[in-house]
């Protein structure tokens, strides 16, 4: 059997990935950005932190998958393991008691 290396691959370790503190507490990790705009990220939260504002989801949705931690939207509760599309237009505040881990993908940047 031969396999072939896919020589389009695109891939980052989130650890080599430059940090960018977003607010006090609340740290993101650009993994990759496309020609289009569309990006994949990993958000790192630290216990008891808020988003400052609100944060709306523009000009394309968002997609968040929560790694580790429990996510709280400004509603409602993610454990770990949770996926949540929210779509172009809407918005939340994110925060969490907890602190959590989220991988986002924005398909239209």
């Amino acid at each position: 059997m031969t396999t072939e290396q896919n020589t389009d691959y695109v891939w980052s370790h989130v650890q080599d990935a430059p940090v960018r503190e977003i607010f006090p507490g609340i740290r993101a990790r650009v993994l990759w950005t496309g020609d289009d705009g569309a990006k994949a990220a990993v958000v790192e939260m630290d216990p008891n932190t808020r988003w400052q504002g609100v944060d709306v989801h523009e000009p394309g949705p968002e997609e968040v998958f929560v790694v580790s931690g429990v996510f709280n939207d400004g509603e409602r509760d993610y454990p770990a393991g949770s996926f949540i599309h929210a779509p172009a237009g809407s918005s939340h505040v994110p925060q969490t008691t907890t602190g959590c881990t989220l991988f986002l993908f924005y398909p239209e940047g």
